[in-house]
């Protein structure tokens, strides 16, 4: 959760909004209730009459023995009103439509969010099957083409990232800073990210990062199978991804009045 210097937090605000964060990163993975006050050190009446609310409105559900805790569905129906509210969410999909339709390849929106990148959207590929939807999944910054992209439009010791050495998605992923930084020098030179089996085996991506904000917070990527990889392809996908980005930045020109999201 992040915090805003000088407001003092709502202490039943923050613990709630950490419950649901908690019960959200476990995924398909219930919790019960002596672990979830144990993480959150509050004391086990308090979480069960916390999660009980949480129950009612629809933030939490629970198994039929009343044991089991996990993200509710209205989870779902705010996402999804984040998603649909957003202009640069909005405004870019038709074009990851385009550049997933020429390119025959999945094609990614993501935005920065701490040291993790949060996809936005996500147009499949038809030529490889996926069976998990990437919207509103997180990897880490460090991991990916989406995260480098991003990560090399900020100074190298501005970096949102914590102390290493960091999570391994796959043997090639950077798990020190060195490496990274001599990455990101090459991203800046270059003007994209490339990625080789760094969150996913047998999937390498490129990214591109969306200036219409600066430093940068969305970008775009093209994923590809590695088998697919060829010189000529390789050329062909940058220049149509690098297309979709200016196409995108394009038509992000502030609108007068609207809301400048912080």
């Amino acid at each position: 959760m992040r915090e805003n210097s000088g407001i003092r937090g709502v202490k039943s605000a923050a613990r709630t909004v950490a419950l649901l964060e908690l019960l959200a990163a476990r995924g398909d993975r219930p919790a019960r209730l002596d672990e979830l006050a144990g993480e959150l050190g509050v004391p086990r009446s308090s979480m069960y009459q916390l999660l009980q609310t949480l129950i009612a409105c629809g933030w939490v559900r629970s198994d039929t023995t009343g044991s089991l805790y996990g993200i509710g569905i209205r989870a779902l129906h705010t996402g999804t009103s984040y998603l649909d509210s957003d202009p640069h969410v909005r405004t870019a999909r038709p074009h990851l439509d385009e550049a997933s339709r020429v390119l025959g390849e999945t094609i990614h929106l993501a935005r920065l969010d701490g040291p993790n990148v949060v996809y936005l959207a996500t147009r499949e590929s038809h030529e490889y099957p996926r069976t998990i939807s990437r919207v509103g999944r997180r990897i880490p910054a460090h991991a990916g083409a989406l995260g480098k992209a991003l990560l090399a439009e900020r100074i190298d010791d501005g970096l949102p990232l914590p102390e290493g050495p960091w999570e391994a998605l796959t043997e090639n992923t950077h798990t020190g800073r060195p490496t990274l930084l001599a990455d990101l020098t090459a991203v800046r030179a270059r003007g994209y990210s490339v990625e080789r089996e760094e969150t996913v085996a047998g999937i390498a991506g490129f990214g591109f990062a969306l200036r219409y904000d600066s430093p940068a917070n969305d970008a775009i990527s093209c994923s590809v199978p590695v088998e697919r990889l060829g010189e000529e392809h390789v050329r062909r996908i940058v220049a149509v991804m690098e297309e979709t980005r200016e196409r995108i930045e394009n038509a992000l020109s502030p609108a007068p009045g609207a809301p400048d999201w912080r």
